[in-house]
């Protein structure tokens, strides 16, 4: 009787393994057979977009002998002709009326922008608008018909392992389908906004992917494939797509106003570290630092912050970096008002304090503009001295002042970083080196710092393991003037 018992439970397991296994290997197959029906869905609403940029490259029409004299060469380039520049990119249809989301820079410059539908159709289409924070662009086309469209789905419920499948025109090959996974979710990467945290995923994308769509199993939008991580300017397993969550609110408010509006603190900032929690007595590493305001109109002007100031809640929510205070702030309409509260280094102690702020409005970006007042960036020499984190220091003189342009400031000036040091490895929250020739060190833990004396004895005091912060003053040329820089770091 046991015996039978035992064996009638052996075979129901047995039935139940193969039936699980059997569910399993359903499950598996599933989302591959179901990739056609989702890109049957898909495929009607994406779109090719060809450009010809406004600005034209040279082209010779024939090639002068070596060692042609300079008349002939100059014959030459009389002889040179103009051609235009052309682009391919991909977008998908938001709306039956004809709106179009794309990336911004697939259409930047663009003189004549084409749109080719699944229909091998072609419109010509116009910018409705473009938010280069985001890298979104919004286009129309006039078909006079009803099109296909696509539905923005939510970024923020899909997961890590996800099936995603991308759709767009690499190297101008339309209705390419790719699939992958999701790989990880709130990416930045080097040339990010603060507004761009990507949906990273291994489905292929590729130059002409950009602007094109990344769907879900249900054929909904959630990214626009916009970045790729490569070395050879081609598919290397890392793409980086737009959530759709944040496209879906750029694309709405373009159609409604023909721009993006966002709330505007108007002060430069940094992220709060371990570093500079321990050396300030702070219980958690979270906050954002006022390292400028530039503005004396701005709103945290206006407000009374000031530069040293370190901004723990925005409306009550605790603030955990500069990015999330950004975001916090972009996110909410100009001219409303909100509550900020911060901290104030008054002599040893940090004071608890609140404002009440009317936020300005972001000023437009140019991020794909030429800007020739960029940062400079000035030579870097080794040295073997053994200097104090591998520096070499100069007490300022007005001769430095004005060589590095840093006006009537106190401090030691930086002229060297030893390349071997560990402290040139220290990077700042976008990933730039924190310090650099011509830099002002103007602090130290909070010591105040005029000569090398006392910025080696106050170095000599310090171990391996132990917390630094550097209060720094640097020359911006963008900015056209100095501007503080938090330097957090561990001591090696």
């Amino acid at each position: 009787m046991i015996r039978n018992t035992l064996q009638g439970r052996t075979l129901a397991l047995s039935l139940l393994v193969f039936i699980v296994c059997g569910q399993a290997a359903s499950q598996i197959e599933r989302p591959s057979s179901s990739f056609a029906a989702i890109a049957k869905r898909v495929e009607p609403a994406v779109v090719s977009i060809d450009t010809k940029s406004k600005f034209v490259e040279p082209q010779a029409r024939a090639t002068p002998a070596p060692g042609a004299s300079d008349d002939i060469m100059e014959f030459f380039r009389r002889q040179m002709q103009q051609r235009p520049v052309y682009g391919v990119g991909s977008g998908f249809l938001v709306d039956k009326t004809g709106y179009i989301v794309t990336n911004a820079h697939v259409v930047s410059n663009a003189a004549n922008i084409t749109v080719k539908l699944d229909t091998g159709e072609q419109f010509q289409a116009k910018i409705v608008g473009a938010d280069e924070e985001t890298d979104v662009a919004v286009l129309k086309i006039d078909a006079r018909r009803e099109l296909p469209f696509l539905k923005f789905g939510s970024s923020a419920k899909a997961e890590v392992g996800d099936w995603v499948l991308a759709v767009g025109s690499p190297f101008g090959l339309a209705k390419s389908v790719t699939a992958g996974i999701i790989s990880q979710k709130q990416r930045e990467t080097q040339y990010a906004s603060a507004f761009q945290k990507f949906i990273q995923t291994d489905a292929a994308i590729n130059p002409g992917n950009s602007g094109g769509p990344l769907v879900n199993m249900d054929g909904e939008v959630i990214g626009i494939n916009s970045q790729i991580a490569t070395s050879t300017g081609e598919y290397s397993g890392v793409g980086f797509a737009l959530p759709a969550d944040q496209a879906a609110n750029v694309y709405e408010q373009i159609v409604k106003s023909g721009k993006v509006r966002r709330g505007y603190l108007g002060a430069y900032l940094d992220s709060v570290k371990p570093e500079f929690a321990k050396v300030y007595g702070l219980a958690d590493a979270k906050g954002a630092i006022i390292t400028d305001i530039r503005d004396k109109q701005s709103a945290a002007a206006v407000a009374g912050l000031q530069t040293g100031d370190i901004v723990v809640e925005f409306n009550g929510a605790a603030v955990e970096s500069a990015g999330d205070l950004i975001a916090r702030v972009a996110s909410t309409p100009p001219d409303q008002a909100i509550n900020v509260k911060y901290l104030r280094e008054v002599g040893t102690n940090l004071e608890t304090r609140t404002s009440s702020i009317r936020l300005g409005e972001r000023p437009v970006s140019n991020r794909f503009g030429i800007n020739e007042d960029e940062p400079r960036k000035l030579p870097l020499t080794p040295t073997r001295d053994e200097k104090p984190f591998g520096l070499t220091l100069d007490e300022l003189t007005p001769a430095l002042a004005e060589k590095y342009t840093l006006g009537a400031n106190k401090g030691l000036v930086v002229r060297e970083i030893n390349p071997a040091s560990f402290i040139a490895d220290v990077k700042n929250s976008v990933g730039a080196d924190a310090l650099g020739e011509g830099d002002l060190i103007q602090r130290i833990n909070r010591q105040s710092v005029g000569d090398l004396k006392t910025f080696g004895a106050a170095v000599g005091k310090l171990k391996s393991g132990d917390a630094v912060v550097l209060h720094v003053l640097s020359y911006n040329g963008q900015l056209r003037g100095t501007q503080l820089k938090v330097v957090q770091f561990t001591v090696r």
